[in-house]
């Protein structure tokens, strides 16, 4: 559970589907006048360098962020690219915002954010970036569990594990559940792999059960490289913000060209 490192994934394509999914939600949710809490359960270390030897090393960036800039996805005003500009301002041309970055561009001095991670060195490079979000160097899960329903009440939740414990597949739904009651308000974001051996098919048919009205966005690419377990990502969505569903259809026309 505590071996995976994000930065030799940072930017790649189910980093692309879902951080522009993201960074539409936030976008969306902070124009209106009334502050949000943000909560993250895997954030990782929030600032990733792509000309790494980490990142050079598995080279996933290119057919992820290096894809959409080649083939200019999204344009400059799009809150992604917004964010991205952002911090590559402050952090150089080779800088990617993991989600904690992408929340961090969006939020105002009355919203609140808290962010767990578990792995101490990933932890600690948090810290060096998390600005006034409060860390938790504990399970996200039971960080969660904790605070909701949080103050204030209005905001968004992201659960984005590594999926290292297999456990994870069959215990989301049953915890995506329990958050829902306690905050029935929040919307509830889960990324999650799509994989050649569908092991992630019965944790999304449990979610579609007991939600019915969310949204599921789902998009297809080629392994990262011969023999790789996932050939696509999926963003589960509770209570989407207006809008989102056609933004998530349009990012998905975009994998499909």
């Amino acid at each position: 559970m505590l071996s995976y490192q994000h930065i030799y994934h940072a930017g790649n394509a189910a980093d692309l589907h879902k951080h522009a999914l993201l960074a539409w939600a936030l976008d969306y949710l902070t124009a209106k006048d009334k502050p949000l809490s943000y909560l993250e359960t895997h954030a990782g270390r929030g600032l990733y360098d792509l000309s790494s030897a980490e990142a050079r090393k598995t080279a996933e960036a290119d057919a992820g962020l290096g894809r959409a800039e080649r083939g200019a996805w999204l344009d400059e005003d799009h809150p992604l690219m917004r964010a991205l500009a952002s911090v590559r301002r402050q952090h150089g041309d080779h800088a990617y915002p993991g989600s904690p970055l992408i929340a961090q561009h969006f939020l105002r001095r009355g919203d609140s954010a808290h962010l767990a991670e578990m792995h101490p060195a990933e932890h600690a490079a948090l810290a060096q970036v998390a600005g006034r979000a409060k860390l938790y160097s504990q399970d996200g899960f039971q960080m969660a569990r904790t605070i909701t329903p949080p103050t204030p009440r209005r905001g968004l939740m992201l659960v984005d594990p590594s999926y290292e414990v297999k456990t994870d597949y069959t215990e989301i739904p049953g915890f995506f559940q329990d958050i829902a009651r306690k905050w029935n308000v929040g919307t509830l974001a889960l990324w999650y792999p799509i994989l050649t051996d569908d092991r992630q098919r019965g944790m999304v048919a449990r979610l579609s059960q007991a939600f019915p009205e969310a949204l599921k966005s789902e998009v297809h690419f080629p392994p990262a490289k011969p023999g790789h377990g996932m050939v696509g990502s999926g963003m589960f969505v509770v209570n989407p913000p207006w809008g989102l569903a056609e933004e998530a259809a349009r990012i998905e026309a975009l994998f499909r060209g």
